[in-house]
């Protein structure tokens, strides 16, 4: 079976800042609180950057939501601690200075989101989400696990 494809004029985009976070001023990526409902937050979703798919586990800092990070695996999303964070280097590959406009577009709501710069354009396999028991199953394995 074949996915469909869309672009990212097909799909939802919030307007997202780079900001520093940590004391080694590591990039992260905020979304304001005006659309904090974009991405779920404390669960693992995955997040395409320049074509190439990693997992994030957004999280509420005061009103807005932030992605700290795109790691390979999910295990690595959920613990970073020796994971390789990918968004840095993809910050960095775009020349992008911390508090200028990225766009978060919603590829398939409450599981995959794509990462662009500003003027950048982007396509994406459009993927059906699980059944509803299998979703439930991923829920509790990634809330208890």
């Amino acid at each position: 079976m074949t996915a469909d494809r869309v672009t990212h004029d097909a799909v939802r985009t919030v307007d997202a800042t780079v900001e520093r976070a940590g004391p080694v001023d590591r990039p992260r990526v905020a979304l304001p609180a005006d659309e904090a409902d974009a991405v779920p937050v404390d669960r693992v979703v995955r997040l395409l950057l320049d074509g190439t798919e990693y997992r994030t586990r957004p999280s509420r800092v005061g009103d807005a939501v932030v992605l700290s990070g795109a790691y390979d695996t999910p295990a690595g999303a959920r613990d970073p601690g020796d994971a390789t964070d990918r968004l840095g280097s993809w910050v960095a590959a775009h020349d992008l200075d911390y508090g200028r406009t990225v766009h978060l577009d919603v590829v398939t709501e409450g599981r995959r989101y794509g990462l662009r710069a500003p003027g950048a354009s982007a396509t994406y396999d459009a993927h059906e989400g699980p059944d509803a028991s299998l979703a439930a199953i991923a829920d509790r394995v990634q809330r208890d696990g």
